[in-house]
């Protein structure tokens, strides 16, 4: 049984991370920092750059003043708990130290933006060691959408995972139906029966399993159970429908299903009744009303585990938006805050004392309650 409040990789590829800039790649490619696989290595093998390294490498300095870095935008901003920076196979020639910054910003920043940005130190320059997983505790709660990996001075770099929580933005729901299980939103796979092959945490990844390795995949099993798994939605929500996709698992597919939704009196409440699956297939099972309101859906899996994704599309309660609005609102740093206030007509004088009354509990009274309120309570 594994249970819990997982913190997911924000930077993932998976999710839309991607390498934005790097001050050099000649040895390595700096997208090879968010390959989602571990690194690999075969030594003696060439190219024109030299020995082909599965990381991101830069030349060597020679003591020429400066360092190197890249600039990484999260798939999904969010909250950081803590860095994994991966030196594994960079034996004599990783850097000595590094050092991790973070930034704020609206929108979809190039290289020029990004380094005029204000940054702020999440990870002090701190040692590093060759060949491992150097970890690397974050203490900082404000919600960031880019980190800036430095190195000093040169060196090589083989993964970086950058792990956390999903903060989303909720003022890109307001009007729509989303799927509330989905990591880029925030859900999170909470608890499985068993994850002997593959993880239940794979089941509410925004994209398409390209193999059965990349779906949840559980022992075989030899009683009269079955398995199951509970996915805490993004935001408390009305479901409209459920999609099952077995694709991939041909000989080995869930053959049926049952789906239950967590009440506020923690309760579960039927959503779908137990319900034959085809493998390889994509099942969807529209609602034909809204459902209860329910925040976390637990799949039981019949009479074991074979599943690749699981999507919930549903609408956010008012309440959970609310709640979401906040939550987004607070933990903005605070240039990122400033710019949002501004930009919506707010006088720097009035943002700056919207700032300062953070965190707020409620939209406060004067000029920014009409930008705030639709922010932080939605819009119709």
């Amino acid at each position: 049984m594994t249970s819990g409040i997982p913190h997911i990789d924000l930077a993932s590829r998976w999710l839309g991370g991607g390498v934005v800039a790097a001050s050099d790649e000649s040895f390595g490619l700096k997208e090879n920092l968010l390959v989602p696989t571990p690194a690999d290595f075969t030594p003696g093998r060439y190219d024109h750059r030299g020995e082909i390294v599965d990381g991101w490498e830069t030349r060597r300095r020679r003591g020429e003043p400066g360092h190197d870095w890249a600039i990484i935008r999260l798939g999904a901003p969010g909250l950081i708990t803590h860095v994994d920076v991966d030196t594994s196979f960079f034996t004599g020639n990783y850097p000595p130290t590094c050092r991790l910054e973070a930034c704020g910003l609206e929108g979809y920043p190039g290289p020029q933006e990004l380094a005029a940005a204000g940054w702020t130190e999440i990870v002090p320059a701190g040692p590093l060691k060759g060949d491992s997983h150097n970890h690397f505790t974050v203490a900082d709660s404000h919600r960031y959408t880019h980190v800036r990996l430095s190195i000093h001075p040169d060196g090589g770099i083989a993964r970086l995972r950058v792990h956390g929580h999903v903060i989303p933005d909720p003022r890109h729901w307001d009007g729509l139906t989303i799927d509330l299980a989905s990591q880029e939103h925030g859900g999170l796979v909470t608890e499985s029966s068993d994850s002997f092959y593959t993880s239940a945490e794979l089941l509410n990844r925004p994209d398409r399993a390209r193999t059965m390795g990349e779906g949840w995949e559980t022992s075989r099993r030899r009683d009269s159970g079955h398995d199951h798994a509970v996915i805490t939605l993004a935001a408390a929500g009305r479901l409209r429908q459920i999609e099952i996709d077995t694709t991939h698992f041909k000989y080995n597919a869930s053959a049926e299903i049952e789906l239950h939704g967590r009440a506020a009196d923690a309760s579960w409440l039927p959503l779908l009744p137990r319900t034959a699956l085809q493998p390889d297939t994509r099942h969807l099972f529209t609602l034909p009303a809204p459902g209860d309101l329910v925040s976390a859906v637990r799949i039981d899996a019949y009479p074991d585990g074979g599943i690749s994704r699981a999507r919930l599309i549903g609408s956010v309660d008012p309440a959970a938006r609310r709640h979401a609005g906040l939550r987004w609102f607070n933990t903005l740093p605070d240039d990122q805050a400033a710019a949002c206030l501004t930009a919506a007509g707010l006088t720097p004088g009035d943002a700056s004392a919207v700032l300062a009354a953070r965190p707020l509990i409620d939209v406060p009274a004067g000029p920014a309650t009409a930008i705030l309120t639709p922010w932080i309570d939605g819009r119709p």
